[in-house]
């Protein structure tokens, strides 16, 4: 049976006061179908860096899905069972695309939970224990402990005979080796200290060159008109 999380949020009724928006059981939950007894309960999303607390809208009411939008985040609760229910038994491949995650498998491993994805996870045990395995390691966690996880390989394993219950967020993070951009700056040429002098420097004499002309022409006029007054007065002879 899978673990229910009671879920609390907050808001702003029309006159602008704080209250109580929803408080029952956390209702978006899937369970994986081809891992028995892994489910994943989403409580909450952000769509960008900047999170907005407009509106009172159940901001986890939409499919479930791996990972976060792009610049947002995720906060869920994971049940995973005991290795001995599923993993002998489980077909990789469609969990992972089952939750839009199928380019996160690791094709290459033996492991059906091993994946990586473009996220920095903060993960707190909330019961059980489980053991986080990477390429190089693992380490068994128990209730209380965080782990981080910073866009590495990784797995889960419960070798024990009681699920595992954790707590995790999800903040989308740039692809190894490549640097964060803005949606604002993505797509349009990096500006420079010296790209900024360079322009600076262009204006500076754009601007000298139009005040070397207004002057030019301010120093001619007078002369131009003397030269008009002597056409006349000659004529008049």
């Amino acid at each position: 049976m899978v673990w229910r999380v009671r879920r609390v949020y907050t808001g702003h009724n029309k006159r602008g006061r704080a209250v109580i928006i929803e408080d029952g059981l956390a209702p978006n939950v899937k369970e994986m179908a081809s891992m028995p007894g892994l489910a994943l309960t989403d409580l909450w999303e952000t769509t960008g860096p900047l999170a907005r607390n407009d509106g009172n809208a159940d901001a986890a009411d939409r499919t479930v899905r791996l990972e976060p939008p792009r610049g947002g985040s995720i906060l869920r609760i994971v049940e995973f069972p005991p290795d001995k229910a599923w993993r002998d038994s489980a077909d990789a491949k469609a969990a992972f695309e089952s939750i839009g995650a199928g380019h996160a498998k690791d094709k290459q491993s033996a492991d059906p939970m091993m994946h990586k994805t473009n996220t920095v996870d903060y993960i707190i045990v909330i019961s059980g224990e489980i053991c986080a395995v990477v390429e190089e390691g693992e380490v068994l966690l128990k209730p209380g402990d965080v782990f981080i996880q910073r866009g590495t390989n990784h797995s889960w394993s419960v070798r024990g005979d009681v699920p595992c219950v954790i707590a995790a967020v999800l903040v989308s993070a740039a692809p190894l080796g490549k640097p964060a951009a803005s949606k604002k700056s993505a797509g349009k040429p990096v500006t420079t200290a010296a790209t900024k002098a360079t322009k600076a420097t262009k204006a500076t004499k754009a601007t000298k060159a139009t005040k070397a002309t207004k002057a030019t022409k301010a120093t001619k006029a007078p002369a131009k008109r003397a030269t008009k007054v002597a056409r006349k007065a000659a004529r008049g002879r």
